[in-house]
């Protein structure tokens, strides 16, 4: 969740520690901090809130080094404090460290049995206590972290930096993501490829259980079984300018406006250009063959699953069920054959949705992932993994890795459907041809923002806010409702449509905006009924629908999102466009940030 960065540089350290911590800010933190070697002694300097305030403190206390380690922090044990960041120090070593380290309290007993007192309410002080511990009794710097990894248990990605060694870091992982970036006479550690994205496009990316011996002319691997590891290097093509905000004021303003583009690189990917033809990357799914599909995802991702339920059902015929992967594994599910497990995250190292894979791992037929992140772990665990090509989305609250998530996710149950035998040949094409202008329908829906801006300084005005949806739309629901909490705060909450008239009925007055989305579909004269029980009752429903859907609707609704007239296939990915936009001009009303809002973290790599 949050950011490490480790570098061996042949230039200042510190400069190239704040920049690389800059493009880890999307992943959320509360106070940051890095440590550098010079005339072979440590020092550090760490500030609470945005990383301008540690370049702040850097400009009246410098820290000189070729040599350092730096960190975004993100607070699990201990409450955001200066005290509390990292890295943490004891004595001659300085750590940090992503994850939880799961018995530090027993670890702490042992140190206090030795007489070492702690001073943080962290868990990661007591690897860097243990550590010194071990440098204490005369172990090698080398040999100090091997003891000390080999005592924790939980998740982690560390990284080392000693006191007198300023060609030595030593990396390690189980559990979070960690990778090793490779340069020309000069070594990085970080947490993903954008960090280390300036300095080199060469990475190693760190497996289950690895330990890493860095200098600047060398990298050694070691496995969870101490034996010598060959990692493959890699080279990432990443664009930097993926980290930039564009001319926009923020990344989510960014990333809603490329969503056309991204959606055409997705589409262009898996359909053919004739578009009537549908190519997935071995090895292939036999979906004749598959009795049914278990969907597990955590927040956006899940929402995605749950469109996909609908699609899968109504179009292949084939059984869905869907789960949140921090409850999943806990409820032990029994695996049928015939199980086909799919996995959907934007990170592809999301702890909880990995867990899930790898307790699936054995038990499904085939694992399959949709991520947005190719050298993922999900993705390096699957049987078949399916890139959304959303590219880098830095914004916390997920938009174009969202639509992109819907898009594959349909495209594969349309191929589903026609293995199946439940499309014939024209109504695949007809179903991607659909698909293909869906980029020119999303573009157009981006012309709703004025009509949004106006309706969220209304919304901003709100505490509670309920979001309506049938069929498809119900999901769309839930994740219009946690957009608007993530960035604005406002409480909100979703419900299918019908079930509004048992119990959250009462909730509805007139200070409670209701949102329905609603496209002129099958389903669409039921939701018009559930909106006149609001609107009897003196609620405010603001409808989102097509043109036709509004002109039915009649008169008495308090606001009106006019859109582009879809199959009703796909207007679960167009009816994402509101449902962002109106999340991000609330939160921009109330004055809220957007791209880094409270207590959240872009990639969440502890359970």
């Amino acid at each position: 969740m949050c950011g490490i960065v480790g570098v061996l540089s042949t230039h200042q350290a510190a400069p190239i520690l704040i920049d690389s911590l800059r493009r880890l800010e999307y992943r959320g933190y509360d106070s940051a901090g890095i440590a550098t070697i010079h005339d072979d002694r440590l020092d550090r300097r760490r500030a609470m809130g945005k990383l301008v305030n540690l370049s702040d403190l850097l400009v009246h206390e410098p820290l000189a080094g070729k040599s350092g380690i730096g960190h975004t922090r993100w607070a699990t044990h201990g409450v955001p404090s200066v005290d509390n960041a990292h890295p943490h120090r004891a004595g001659g070593v300085a750590v940090v460290h992503n994850g939880i380290i799961e018995n530090f309290r027993e670890l702490r007993e042992f140190l206090s049995d030795q007489g070492i007192a702690y001073s943080t309410d962290t868990d990661t002080e007591t690897v860097a206590l243990l550590a010194q511990y071990y440098r204490d009794q005369g172990l090698s710097p080398r040999d100090a972290a091997e003891q000390t990894i080999a005592r924790l248990e939980g998740a982690y990605a560390l990284c080392f930096l000693f006191d007198g060694e300023d060609d030595l870091l030593i990396a390690a992982r189980k559990g979070s993501p960690l990778a090793i970036g490779h340069g020309n006479g000069e070594n990085f550690v970080g947490s993903d490829a954008i960090a280390l994205a300036p300095m080199t496009d060469q990475i190693t990316y760190l497996e289950e259980g690895d330990w890493a011996i860095v200098t600047r002319t060398s990298v050694e691997i070691r496995d969870a079984n101490n034996h010598q590891a060959n990692r493959d290097v890699q080279t990432i093509a990443i664009n930097t300018a993926a980290v930039d905000k564009g001319g926009y004021k923020h990344f989510m303003a960014k990333e809603i406006a490329e969503q056309p583009t991204v959606l055409q690189g997705a589409l262009s990917h898996y359909i053919s250009a004739d578009a009537d033809a549908i190519t997935l990357p071995a090895p292939n799914i036999d979906f004749a063959q598959v009795e049914r599909i278990t969907m597990v995802a955590c927040g956006t991702a899940f929402y995605a699953c749950m469109v996909a339920k609908y699609w899968f059902e109504q179009i292949a015929q084939m059984p869905v069920e869907i789960d949140v992967a921090s409850e999943f594994r806990y409820r032990e599910p029994p695996v049928t054959p015939g199980t086909v497990a799919l996995f959907v995250s934007q990170s592809g190292e999301t702890a909880d949705t990995l867990a899930a894979l790898r307790y699936m791992a054995g038990k499904a037929d085939s694992i399959v992932s949709v991520v947005n992140v190719e050298t993922s772990s999900i993705a390096r665990e699957s049987d078949l993994a399916l890139p959304i090509l959303a590219g880098a989305e830095i914004g916390v609250a997920s938009t174009k890795a969202f639509t992109c998530q819907l898009t594959t996710l349909a495209i594969l149950a349309i191929e589903a459907a026609r293995a199946r035998g439940h499309l014939t040949t024209a109504q695949v094409a007809e179903k991607l041809a659909t698909l293909r202008a869906m980029p020119g329908t999303i573009n157009a829906a981006l012309g709703i923002e004025s009509t949004c801006i106006d309706i969220a300084r209304k919304l901003a005005e709100a505490r509670d806010i309920l979001f309506l949806g049938r069929g498809a739309m119900y999901p769309l629901a839930h994740e219009g409702a946690l957009k608007l909490k993530e960035i604005s705060y406002i409480h909100a909450e979703a419900y299918a449509s019908g079930e509004l008239k048992h119990g959250p009925i009462a909730l509805v007055d007139e200070n409670v905006p209701i949102i329905v989305m609603a496209p002129r579909d099958s389903l669409f004269e039921k939701t018009v009924s559930n909106m006149q029980e609001v609107m009897a009752r003196g609620g405010k429903v603001l409808l989102i629908t097509d043109q036709q859907g509004a002109t039915e609707a009649g008169t008495g609704v308090w606001d009106t999102i006019i859109m582009p007239e879809i199959d009703p296939f796909l207007a679960p990915i167009l009816y994402a466009v509101p449902a962002q936009l109106l999340a991000y001009h609330t939160a921009i009303a109330k004055g809220t940030d957007v791209d880094q809002p409270r207590n959240l973290a872009k990639s969440v790599t502890v359970e």
